[in-house]
């Protein structure tokens, strides 16, 4: 039998995770509008189907439709945003070598960054981009300081390494 998400349950989910899912969004793609529109698509997918649930929605399965709705925007807009990105950073450097350098180690960094698991990268931008204590991003991800700590380990271990090997094959 199907359980029928009723308006105050989900008026609940609603308050209580959108701010976090919208957060994660952002920690994943560092487009605040983008976050906002997938957290809400998120939740509209919710009430659309709200009369096909087995069991009344959680919080993992707005985290999976969020995750789900993310990696489907990245690989529709991938060209457009490195585009968006490139065209950005020509206008920032005054010599064709320093615009050309400039490119080169941004491109190794990204290269390096996409490469890191998911959870790792989550850590590391929430981390050097956001600024968050490793406290924080263990409260926000729901998961032990310890952990974080290794992610982040991790993370810079293995950027280290791979912006060192890039530099060695170029």
């Amino acid at each position: 039998m199907h359980t029928i998400l009723n308006k105050e349950h989900f008026k609940y989910l609603f308050d209580t995770y959108f701010d976090a899912i919208r957060n994660y969004l952002y920690f994943r793609s560092g487009d605040s509008e983008l976050a906002t529109d997938l957290a809400q698509e998120s939740f509209m997918r919710i009430w659309e189907k709200r009369n096909g649930f087995k069991d009344p929605p959680t919080k993992a399965l707005l985290y999976k439709i969020a995750n789900d709705l993310f990696i489907s925007r990245y690989r529709k807009n991938q060209v457009a945003q490195n585009y968006i990105a490139n065209s950005k950073e020509d206008g920032e450097m005054q010599s064709p070598e320093e615009i050309l350098e400039y490119k080169e180690l941004a491109n190794k960094y990204e290269l390096a960054l996409s490469q890191l698991s998911e959870k790792q990268r989550v850590v590391f931008l929430m981390s050097r981009t956001e600024g968050f204590k490793y406290s924080e991003i263990a409260e926000r991800l729901n998961l032990s300081v310890k952990a974080v700590e290794k992610r982040m380990k991790n993370a810079l271990s293995f950027l280290k390494e791979a912006l060192r090997n890039e530099n060695i094959l170029n």
